[in-house]
């Protein structure tokens, strides 16, 4: 983190930011429902079946459903990997995301020569709180309190 924001510049930034943020979020809920489809379909993994030369397919499994399953996570790995890389986009800006669901995200700025976090998440019309460096989002205040 090289860049720090005063509250112009990070509320300039909300407008991509959000619509970064419900890409990343679209993106979490894709990963998180593949993962719950894999696991429908290959309930319990047997372990240690590879090193042994047998099938990684829990017994039972017809060929119809694996190849499902392969599927989901070929389309589970690419997904991932554009998260990753949506993530990395955030970081180019130099913000802190913090949650990836709720759209928290911590811009670094400068009070009085001490550095603060200003402090926003998706939903809220523009950027009103910050905290302090070594504190979190539940430690943050209104603005009109910054000194």
């Amino acid at each position: 983190m090289g860049d720090h924001y005063d509250l112009d510049r990070a509320n300039a930034m909300l407008p991509e930011l959000r619509e970064r943020l419900e890409r990343l979020r679209l993106l979490r809920r894709e990963v998180v429902a593949l993962r719950d489809g894999i696991a429908a379909l290959r309930p319990e993994p047997v372990i240690g079946a590879a090193a042994t030369g047998g099938s990684t397919a829990p017994a039972g499994l017809t060929p119809e459903v694996e190849a499902e399953a392969l599927r989901l996570g070929m389309r589970l790995q690419g997904t991932v990997d554009q998260l990753q890389a949506a993530v990395l986009e955030m970081n180019e800006l130099d913000v802190e995301l913090r949650d990836i669901e709720t759209g928290l995200v911590d811009f670094p700025a400068l009070a009085a020569g001490r550095p603060i976090w200003l402090c926003w998440r998706l939903g809220e019309e523009s950027i009103g709180w910050w905290h302090d460096f070594d504190k979190g989002f539940r430690a943050r205040r209104p603005i009109e309190d910054l000194d």
